[in-house]
């Protein structure tokens, strides 16, 4: 295994990013496997790509080989995670680039996943295929921060979901909220929810709103119907829901749905890695359960829509969360800002 030089940087650089736009075809799909892209390259030109669509389906080394067919061999491959050496529902992906003759792989970034951990690139290396690894790694990492995650400390990435005022608030005193923000904004949180494994919220967000929480929208580049479900887990410490036959409440109609009646947050989490393959966690709840995971340091990612609005002293508070000194107070650091006409989407991770 070796480091990538200077000379050919610009070259992988550039044939990974190909591959990585390839992985991206799959990212509301695969769960709860990773969203992998290949490109195969013979003297300086692509002559196969693919990406893994779907659990159990032939993942993205297969499609790019079965492209490039003959051309595959003494070609290099770029693939945007280590292949993997086991057999499960397909063969192993690392010896299929042996077979094909590839002389080269550029990897983004080795497979925590207990079953691959480095065992990809050792049957490359042993085969006499030079192998590259850390080609945009951060890049190609930031397609499945849910999954590398879970492989690494068997807890889920947790993504915090909050639309607000200017002046931090969620609804009016009423529980009046339907919209703060604009078509765009809830547009784009179906992308959150398209990529999510599980979507938390609390019982008090199910009795005020009666949400559906779903996947609905026609901008994904693929039907609504496509995008496996996410998971739905309702907090109901009090029991108000589950069991109760006067809780006619949408998500409470489906047989699926995870009624979660502990104060453990963690524990929680890592039931959701552990039973149910939920590597990514949305929260979409209110400023109690928002709180929480805050103040528990549990939140992965702070996505904020902000809307051009005050709703007032007497509105709600987008979080419950009361430090009584300056060093109790949570910070961020800025990962990116996003204007969504009219409103501005703030990414924030916690530091």
């Amino acid at each position: 295994m070796s480091i990538p030089n200077h000379a050919q940087d610009a070259q992988d650089r550039y044939f990974m990013m190909l591959a990585i736009e390839q992985a991206k075809q799959g990212l509301y799909t695969t769960r709860p496997n990773p969203a992998v892209g290949c490109v195969i390259v013979q003297a300086e030109t692509i002559v196969g790509q693919g990406f893994h669509p779907k659990a159990g389906e032939p993942h993205a080394e297969v499609f790019a080989l079965k492209d490039a067919g003959a051309q595959a061999i003494g070609a290099t491959a770029y693939v945007t995670l280590e292949p993997c050496s086991h057999t499960g529902r397909t063969p192993p992906c690392a010896l299929g680039l042996i077979k094909a003759g590839v002389k080269r792989v550029v990897i983004a970034g080795l497979d925590p996943n207990p079953q691959v951990a480095g065992r990809g690139v050792r049957l490359l290396e042993q085969a006499g295929i030079a192998v590259t690894v850390g080609v945009l790694t951060e890049q190609a990492e930031a397609l499945n921060r849910g999954f590398l995650k879970a492989m690494r400390t068997q807890m889920p990435y947790v993504r915090l979901k909050i639309a607000t005022s200017l002046d931090g608030r969620t609804a009016m005193a009423s529980g009046e909220s339907k919209w703060i923000t604009s078509t765009a904004a809830r547009e784009d949180v179906q992308k959150l929810r398209a990529q999510s494994g599980a979507i938390i919220t609390g019982s008090e967000t199910v009795i005020a709103d009666n949400p559906q929480l779903n996947v609905r929208s026609t901008q994904l580049g693929m039907p609504a119907d496509h995008v496996p479900a996410p998971k739905i887990v309702i907090l109901d410490r009090r029991q108000r829901l589950e069991h109760n036959p006067q809780a006619d409440y949408q998500l409470c109609r489906q047989a699926d749905t995870l009624y979660w009646r502990e104060d453990n947050l963690t524990a929680l989490l890592k039931n959701l890695v552990s039973e149910h393959q939920c590597y990514d966690v949305l929260v979409e709840a209110g400023a109690s359960v928002a709180g929480s995971f805050l103040s528990q340091q549990l939140v992965d990612e702070l996505i904020v829509y902000q809307a051009p609005c005050l709703l007032g002293a007497q509105a709600r508070p987008m979080v419950d969360f009361s430090p009584l000194t300056l060093a109790q107070q949570l910070r961020f650091d800025i990962h990116s800002h996003e204007q969504l006409t009219p409103d501005l989407k703030l990414t924030l991770h916690p530091l």
